[in-house]
């Protein structure tokens, strides 16, 4: 089968979406599969060839000024062209909902080549990095404001707010929804975020696939609680993963614990603003922000920690919440989105509402002092990670190809087909 795969973004640069590509490439690659991934160029040094099955089309692109990470592709006809004559494609596979995903949409019906669409992020909750005052890069002068104490908790009041839906973000998830119901599927991470793309109108078949967990690297063992502890949070540092919830849960933990530490490993546009709240609450000297760590290194480091914590809102899944359960870490994350079904409420560790960083603070410290529960949440971690096993996520996923495609053989042909010749 030969799938042309289009992502706007992908190794080098490391986040969920581009490490569940290269999972999933390489496993169904070697069982003879071909793929030819559109993704936006990063350096000259980026890899265009993984394998004899896997081959790269690198796009021409431009940051987004808002989130620098974030590259806004440029067209190209001769390597969309260059995309889907490599191999006769069979399947279109788009990843992302930016402007490569559009290209893939718009190929698919000009080559009469079925397509499908995994549904990995919440556009709609990424709205703050389309706002006006983000794209002027008014926020770094906020992050000059907020070293000073009085305009910060004026601040604080305004952009620590639990936010609700705007006019602005619901539009967003329905040009989103609309744009995966061009395809003749939609791939879900988890159960919860099929749920929600049903009750938000999604009238095509979803199938649940999970990204998957590469189980031969993060291993882990059943973990007892350490004194003192080490807390962990890993993903990018961006506005939406709320990090600052952690770090005010973190310091309550400290009023009772004095001697725990806080890693926050991760880089992104909300850095600075973190680091100037880490002191702003007097913890900055019991965190540490070693910034960026390979990822290939990451099953080294989740180990070494006793407790994971999140308040991101906006998970389909949560890779580095499954990788660090998968190293035998209880969790402590927030009722929103995909999260529950990997943090299950008293049973892997505890789920609290979004933006309640007390009950955060509280849940942590009941764990850290049962050591009998500890043990128990850490079993179950490694447990809920083990369905996740990377092979047989592969094969649901190439099942799931082969079913679309015999599908759309069986169609009898459209009045005018595809555009171009396939």
């Amino acid at each position: 089968m030969n799938v042309v795969i289009f992502t706007d973004t992908y190794l080098p640069k490391v986040d969920g979406v581009g490490i569940s590509v290269d999972h999933f490439t390489r496993i169904l690659g070697g069982r003879g599969h071909n793929f030819v991934i559109c993704a936006p160029r990063y350096s000259d040094h980026d890899p265009e060839t993984i394998s004899d099955h896997i081959h790269v089309i690198r796009f021409k692109n431009a940051p987004l000024p808002s989130y620098p990470d974030i590259k806004v592709v440029i067209p190209s006809h001769k390597k969309l062209t260059k995309a889907m004559t490599m191999f006769p494609p069979d399947l279109v596979h788009i990843q992302t909902p930016g402007l490569l995903g559009q290209y893939g949409v718009l190929a698919a019906k000009m080559y009469g080549v079925p397509m499908i669409g995994t549904y990995h992020t919440l556009v709609s909750e990424q709205d703050t990095y389309i706002s006006l005052y983000r794209l002027l890069k008014v926020d770094t002068l906020l992050n000059y404001f907020k070293s000073h104490k009085k305009i910060e908790k004026r601040l604080d009041k305004i952009e620590r707010k639990k936010k609700e839906k705007t006019l602005k973000s619901q539009l967003i998830y329905k040009l989103t929804l609309g744009l995966y119901q061009a395809g003749e599927l939609i791939i879900s991470p988890s159960h919860l975020i099929k749920k929600d793309l049903v009750e938000g109108g999604a009238s095509i078949p979803i199938e649940v696939v999970s990204n998957g967990m590469d189980l031969d690297r993060f291993r882990g063992e059943i973990k007892e609680p350490r004194k003192p502890p080490k807390f962990l949070h890993v993903g990018r540092i961006s506005f939406e993963k709320n990090c600052e919830v952690v770090l005010k849960a973190f310091a309550l933990i400290l009023e009772k614990i004095p001697d725990a530490t806080l890693d926050i490993i991760g880089d992104g546009p909300a850095l600075t603003s973190i680091k100037i709240e880490a002191k702003q609450i007097g913890v900055f000297d019991r965190c540490n922000f070693p910034g960026f760590v390979a990822h290939g290194s990451l099953h080294e480091i989740y180990p070494k920690y006793d407790l994971f914590l999140t308040a991101s809102t906006m998970e389909t899944q949560g890779l580095v919440v499954l990788e660090a359960m998968a190293c035998g870490l209880p969790c402590v994350g927030v009722n929103a989105y995909a999260l529950p079904e990997l943090i299950q409420h008293e049973r892997n560790g505890f789920v609290v509402e979004p933006f309640d960083h007390i009950h955060m603070a509280e849940r942590a410290l009941q764990l850290l002092g049962d050591p009998e529960l500890y043990k128990k949440f850490s079993a179950q971690s490694l447990a809920i990670a083990g369905e996740h096993e990377l092979n047989s996520c592969a094969d649901r996923l190439e099942s799931v190809y082969h079913s679309v495609v015999e599908k759309h053989r069986k169609k009898p042909a459209g009045l005018f087909g595809g555009l171009l010749p396939g």
